[in-house]
């Protein structure tokens, strides 16, 4: 069995692969919110049993992370849509969520980093601590309400301010269930942002 209980040693070469297999993963999740529905079932999934390996082995990581900095919270594994997941829950745990999730984002590529050492598959493991993406959903769903009646009253494109891969996806996932509008990604990391418009 791998140790992933304690952060990787120094590798030049695998940061570098992971993080560019990150990205792409993180890509794919957020165009398949924009993909028909045919598309999305024929894509290839990983196992259940498979992705649940994936949380376990992001579990062992995230406590040996949590042990090293000395802080506590309670670890849930599980796969979710078709996602390995983590949840760290806990107090005193804002400082490893940072601001706007700077430090979770960071965090989560550090222990999908841990699965592709260990299964040398690229992983969409999603990483939330003290509840922070489920609070940041609520005020996403807000923001692409907003945008669609702004669109829906105005007629006109809205672009909203720069966000995360996981941030651009709730948005796509709102946005797409209202008819009458439709959303698309433009630009570059970090600076990659949303527009919603009338559907054409």
């Amino acid at each position: 069995m791998t140790d992933t209980s304690t952060p990787p040693a120094s590798d030049a070469s695998a940061p570098e692969a992971v993080t560019e297999a990150s990205a792409a993963a993180d890509a794919s999740t957020e165009a398949s919110a924009e993909a028909p529905a045919e598309a999305k079932k024929s894509e290839s999934v990983a196992s259940d049993s498979d992705l649940f390996r994936q949380s376990e082995i992001a579990a062992d990581y995230v406590e040996g992370l949590l042990d090293i900095l000395d802080y506590d919270g309670d670890i849930d594994e599980l796969v979710s849509a078709g996602r390995p997941m983590v949840e760290v829950v806990g107090g005193r745990l804002q400082p490893l969520v940072g601001q706007r999730g700077a430090t979770l984002e960071a965090l989560q590529e550090l222990t999908r980093l841990a699965i592709f050492r260990a299964t040398g598959s690229p992983s969409r493991l999603l990483l939330d601590i003290g509840g922070y993406r489920a609070a940041r959903r609520k005020e996403l769903a807000a923001v692409a309400r907003n945008a669609v009646e702004k669109v829906k009253e105005h007629g006109e494109a809205v672009r909203l301010e720069p966000m995360s891969a996981f941030e651009r996806k709730c948005v796509h996932d709102v946005v797409n269930a209202i008819p009458g509008v439709q959303s698309e990604s433009e630009g570059v990391e970090p600076n990659r942002r949303i527009v919603v418009r009338v559907a054409e």
